[in-house]
This record gives C-alpha cells, structure tokens and sequence, in this order.
C-alpha cells in the first residue's frame, strides 16, 4: 500500500474504524467544529477521495451542544452504529476552561451513510466538569468508555478515565482515573491528557493518548495493562515515562497526536491514523489553525511484543 501524507488536508483527530463489511469508515474534526461528517473507502488510501462523504449531523443554533463539536469517533458497539463527540455551549472560555460535556449520535441501520442518525444524549460520567475524546472498546465480553476529563482532584486540563458500559450511551461504573499529566513532556504550555486509542496485541491492552499544547509541543504517551488484569484496577495499568511519538524538524512534521489505530483488510499490518502540521509559526490560538492534517503509517512491534511509533513520517511507503 502506498500512502503519501498528509492523507486528507484539515482533518484533526481524526479515527478510522474497519468494519465487517468490508469498509473503512472515517470521521474527524472538521476546522469549522459545526458538524460531524464520516466517509468510507474499502482502502486507507481510498479515504482520501472517498466513495462517499455524508454529513450525519449538524449543530443546532443555541444550547449546550452548539458549539465547538470536537473529536467525533464511530463504532459498532452490539449492532448499533454510534458516534460520540463533545460539545460546549459557546465559544466562551469560563474560569478558564472550555465547558465541553460528551454526547453521544445512534444509528440502527446496517449502512451508516444512507440511514438517519438520533442524537442519544449527553454521556454522563459522574463527574461534572470538562470532558472529551471519548472512544470505546470490548474486552472478555465488556464495553469500555476510555476518555480525557478534567478532575476535581487534581491540577491539569485533563485526565484519562475508563468505566464499564451496560450499554453504547451508559456507564455502569465509577470513573477509574489511569493517568494524569505529571511528566515533562505532558506538561508543555497546559496539563493535558486527552485523545485515548485502544490497541490489542500480544497478551496486552495499549493506550496511546496525546499530551500538552496543541502546537509543536503535542505529542503522545503510552499505558498498558496485561489483558487478564482488571482494567478497572488503576494500580495495574502501566505508563511509559518518556513520550512515543513526538515532532520531527527533520520531517517537517509537527505535533503529532490525537490518533487512532486501524488494520490493513487482511489484519496482518496496524497503522496509526494521527493529526499534524507541517510548520510551526501558528498565528494565534492553535486550536483556531486549521491546518492539522491526517496522516498515517506503519505501527511496528519489537520483540517483546511493544508498539515501535518511530518517528513521523511526511511520506511513506508500507
């Protein structure tokens, strides 16, 4: 497969779900945060010039969803189509934090593209403060809710917490926070854990997950937790203290993060699907830039059965 990046041009957190039918079904953070739109190829490279790009919801005019619409992501979650997201009431900056809260779109037909979507609600995670990038994923015949929260115990924009689902937009345990910002390089310009993806391999649950500002200093971190622990045991999930994927001068590539994970049709190759730029002079707020793009490469693993990020690549060939 050949992919040249970026993939798709103003694209941010951007995720790629593969499903039993055959199609890769994409959606992501569109520059003006007013709706959530998917595409869908039979190929990774093929989502840059879709068969199809349909928009499944836009914002209403006023309300606490109005604005701001970050981070959609679709799953399959026990036959049902769902897309979770946060949104935030305006454009107003409280206390000085953004009031993002997670809800949650549904879908019961079998093709997401040509079937409407119902707006499900907000996704209550017991704690009432800013939260976003919520995905989900199974694991010995339960549903997980892994997201990046604010916490009312400890200083930071964001923390990482995982409960258990009983069903695709209910919770049915406690928040478990699994990790903080306490590092160097999670502390850059803001206190930022955020953007959780899952990935199986080799007796272990990986979770990347992006950290700092959204400039050049954004970059990822890595948890784990051996598959047979409890996942909602906080003392038995790992984290790496160094960063795993960060900018590349070289490369010309920039903040990388916000990813997620996805495999070629076969299941014999995983790729990491992620946002940057390909310069650093932003003017103004980088939340406001446009220009954080998809990209996507090879995910390689070592010996011991460990994710190889390596560095970003401008261009690549697999």
């Amino acid at each position: 497969m050949n992919i040249k990046n970026p993939l798709i041009e103003c694209r941010a957190d951007p995720q790629a779900f593969l499903h039993s039918d055959g199609y890769y079904y994409f959606t992501a953070s569109v520059p003006e945060y007013d709706r959530i739109e998917i595409r869908r190829s039979q190929s990774i490279q093929g989502l840059a010039q879709p068969e199809r790009v349909t928009t499944v919801w836009h914002k209403p005019d006023s309300g606490p969803y109005s604005e701001l619409i970050w981070a959609p992501e679709i799953h399959f979650v026990d036959g049902k189509w769902v897309i979770y997201f946060a949104a935030a009431p305006n454009r107003e900056i409280k206390d000085g934090a953004f009031q993002h809260r997670m809800y949650a779109l549904t879908c019961s037909a079998s093709n997401p593209m040509e079937s409407p979507w119902q707006f499900s609600g907000q996704i209550d995670s017991g704690i009432d403060s800013f939260c976003l990038d919520a995905t989900v994923f199974k694991h010995n015949r339960i549903w997980y809710y892994l997201w990046a929260q604010k916490s009312p115990t400890e200083a930071g924009n964001s923390c990482l917490y995982i409960a258990s689902m009983s069903d695709c937009v209910t919770l049915s345990s406690a928040p478990i926070m699994i990790s903080k910002p306490e590092f160097d390089w999670e502390t850059q310009g803001f206190l930022v854990n955020e953007g959780p993806a899952v990935i199986k391999h080799n007796g272990k649950i990986f979770v990347s997950y992006s950290a700092s500002a959204t400039d050049e200093r954004y970059c990822m971190g890595l948890l784990s937790i051996d598959t047979k622990a409890d996942l909602l045991d906080a003392k038995q999930w790992q984290k790496s203290p160094s960063s795993v994927f960060s900018s590349d001068s070289e490369q010309q590539v920039f903040g990388p993060g916000h990813n997620s994970f996805t495999t070629s049709i076969d299941g014999s190759t995983d790729y990491i699907i992620y946002h940057a730029r390909n310069y650093t002079g932003i003017q103004g707020d980088p939340l406001w830039d446009p220009n954080r793009h998809t990209c996507v490469q090879k995910l390689n693993w070592d010996d011991q059965g460990m994710p190889i990020f390596g560095s970003p690549l401008a261009s690549f060939k697999a």
